[in-house]
């Protein structure tokens, strides 16, 4: 592996991890492609040398095809993960007018429950009841 590729590596997936993390659906989407075509390089650097050809000659030895066969499926998964992300993005910026990832009423419920719990210093009240 080269230092060209393990850098592409490094920032492909710096870039994929720091778009996942934003409520946009469309940088959600494509932080995957990001985090997608990282992994892509790396198998492909990891499966072949640096300073051969991958075919020498008749006689002469072959890169192994099992890398490549890799990331073409890996390719096409892909592609079809971030067209359907893409299509979800879209989808819910129609609906609603923006593509932001919102809180789950249930998130806001609990968070209500524990600050009110937190101010009146009463203890939780479990209504679970199981062994």
């Amino acid at each position: 592996m080269s230092v060209w590729s393990l850098v592409l590596v490094c920032v492909l997936f710096g870039v994929g991890a720091y778009l996942l993390m934003d409520r946009s659906l469309t940088r959600i989407a494509l932080g995957v492609g990001a985090l997608g075509n990282g992994v892509n390089v790396l198998i492909i650097s990891a499966g072949s040398d640096v300073n051969e050809a991958p075919i020498i000659g008749r006689d002469g030895t072959l890169t192994d095809p099992l890398p490549q066969a890799l990331v073409l499926t890996a390719i096409v998964i892909g592609f079809a993960l971030l067209t359907f992300l893409m299509t979800l993005a879209w989808r819910n910026w129609t609906i609603s007018g923006n593509d932001e990832v919102e809180d789950d009423v249930e998130d806001r419920l609990v968070a209500r429950r524990a600050e009110r719990t937190a101010k009146s210093g009463d203890q939780p009240h479990h209504e679970d009841v199981t062994p």
